[in-house]
């Protein structure tokens, strides 16, 4: 029969055991101390701590999607806009992760939340909706630089939604109304621009060939006759009498 001090040695051997022995995933890393003092960073697979000496910090290697909370920036042009993001980031060095900052993910949380607000602030509205890529990359840069220290490595930041206030949205719109309306006014000036260049070279060439000139009336005849909804009365000029006289004289020549 099993003592009762044979059954408290087993259970401190199990105890002892379970503090000891620890299990870490291919993506996860295991900063050591000892005593209090770094002595490491092992994993993956089966670690072994000395108990009571030796201490773990689990540290997972995978991107960590952050979303950043909603942001009230004045741009530069002094409009109001709330702005949200997110942001991919991940641990490359788990000892800086661990040592130089106490709480890494609370820390860039709140470097991108500053961050967001001083880099859009400094741009007007219409860069922030039309220049959004190049916003993201500047946001990116800047972060990725001040969390190196702490052995964070910022992949993306992504803006996701810019929301204004609904005066400044029916500004915009009487805006872009205003700007198509320019735009048409444009093509029907360069439309009448280039249909007038057409009709002077044509005037030019049938200046040159007065028959030519005869032949466009009557086509311009045959034209309106289309149309039997009107009558059109117009002048005979003297000079298609002179046309089909110089016609006829020909037929009678060929003859």
């Amino acid at each position: 029969m099993i003592t009762m001090t044979a059954l408290y040695t087993v259970i401190l051997i199990v105890a002892l055991l379970a503090t000891a022995i620890r299990i870490l995933r291919e993506y996860q890393r295991g900063v050591v101390f000892t005593l209090g003092r770094f002595s490491g960073v092992k994993g993956p697979g089966l670690i072994i701590l000395i108990p009571f000496v030796q201490q773990m910090v689990r540290v997972d290697l995978r991107t960590i999607v952050l979303d950043v909370p909603t942001q009230d920036v004045i741009s530069h042009d002094n409009v109001s806009v709330h702005v949200n993001a997110v942001v991919y980031f991940r641990v490359v060095d788990p000892e800086k992760a661990i040592i130089q900052v106490e709480d890494f993910h609370a820390a860039t949380s709140q470097l991108a939340q500053t961050t967001l607000r001083s880099v859009l602030g400094g741009h007007e509205l219409d860069e922030m909706l039309a220049e959004r890529e190049r916003l993201n990359s500047d946001i990116q840069e800047i972060l990725d630089k001040q969390t190196d220290a702490w052995g964070i490595k910022i992949s993306n930041v992504e803006i996701k939604h810019i929301d204004l206030d609904e005066s400044m949205v029916r500004a915009i719109a009487k805006q872009a109304e205003a700007e198509r309306e320019r735009r048409a006014k444009v093509i029907n000036a360069k439309g009448e621009l280039e249909a007038s260049r057409n009709l002077l070279e044509a005037a030019n060439i049938l200046s040159q060939n007065p028959q030519g000139i005869q032949l466009r009336y009557l086509q311009t005849l045959s034209d309106v006759s289309g149309d039997r909804t009107n009558t059109l009365v117009f002048p005979f000029p003297t000079e298609l009498k002179h046309f089909f006289g110089g016609a006829g004289s020909t037929r009678e020549h060929d003859a």
